[in-house]
C-alpha cells in the first residue's frame, strides 16, 4: 500500500493520523507540491494531481482524505476504530463534523495562511468561519475527551491538523476546551509522528 502525500498538507496529515491510528503498514511516497516537476510526474499516476492519494495492492487509486479513511477503517481491524458503529443520527453528526472541519476550519486556515493572494471579503469570510468552528468545537468539547466523545474518530483526524496553523494565524486561546483538546492531541503518539514529519519543513519555511 503506497501513500502519496506532502508532510505539511493538512489533508495529508489527516490521513497520516488515520494510518498511524490504524497501525497500517504502508509505503510513504512524498510529493513536493511546491515543485511543479514533481506534480507533473505525479499526474502520470493520478491525472488530477491532488494529494493525498492511497494506492492499494491491486493498483486501485483511492483519493480524497475522508474516502481514504473510510477505506482504511473498513479494511483494517487493527488499531483505533475511526468510524464507530452508531445510529443514523450519530453517523450524520460524524460526517457533518468531518465536513465542517474540512470546509470551514481547514480551508479557512489555508486562506489566512496565503492572505496576500486573497481579497478582503475572502479573508473576512475565513475569519467568520473559523470563529464559528471555534465556538462549535469548544461547546462540543465541554466534558468530551475527543470531538465525538471518549473515542478518537475520523473527525479528530480532520480537526487536529489545521489547528496547528490556526494557532499561528488566528489563535484560539480564549476557547479553553478547544485549547485543552489540542494539547491532548499533541500528546497522542500518532500526531507526534505527524509533527515529526512536518515540523522540519515548516521550520525551514519560517511558518
Amino acid at each position: 500500500m503506497k501513500f502519496y502525500y506532502f508532510p505539511i498538507s493538512t489533508y495529508s496529515q489527516k490521513v497520516l493520523l488515520a494510518l498511524y491510528e490504524k497501525r497500517c503498514i504502508f509505503e510513504p511516497r512524498l510529493v513536493n507540491i511546491l515543485d511543479q516537476q514533481e506534480v507533473d510526474e505525479f499526474r502520470s499516476i493520478y491525472p488530477l494531481g491532488k494529494i493525498p492519494l492511497l494506492v492499494v495492492s491491486d493498483n486501485q487509486l483511492i483519493p480524497e482524505s475522508s474516502i481514504i479513511i473510510e477505506y482504511l477503517d473498513g479494511h483494517y481491524d487493527t488499531g483505533t476504530r475511526l468510524i464507530p458503529a452508531g445510529n443514523v443520527d450519530e453517523m450524520r453528526q460524524l460526517r457533518f463534523l468531518d465536513r465542517m472541519a474540512d470546509l470551514y476550519l481547514n480551508n479557512s486556515v489555508v486562506t489566512l495562511m496565503f492572505a496576500q493572494n486573497r481579497r478582503q471579503a475572502e479573508l473576512a469570510d475565513a475569519r467568520r468561519y473559523l470563529l464559528y468552528c471555534y465556538d462549535q468545537l469548544n461547546h462540543i468539547l465541554e466534558g468530551n475527551q475527543w470531538v465525538m466523545g471518549e473515542g478518537f474518530t475520523m473527525v479528530d483526524c480532520a480537526v487536529i491538523p489545521p489547528l496547528l496553523y490556526a494557532e499561528r494565524f488566528m489563535p484560539f486561546t480564549e476557547y479553553a476546551n478547544l485549547l485543552n483538546y489540542f494539547q491532548r492531541a499533541q500528546e497522542r503518539p500518532s500526531y507526534q509522528k505527524v509533527l515529526a514529519d512536518a515540523l522540519p519543513l515548516l521550520t525551514s519555511m519560517g511558518v
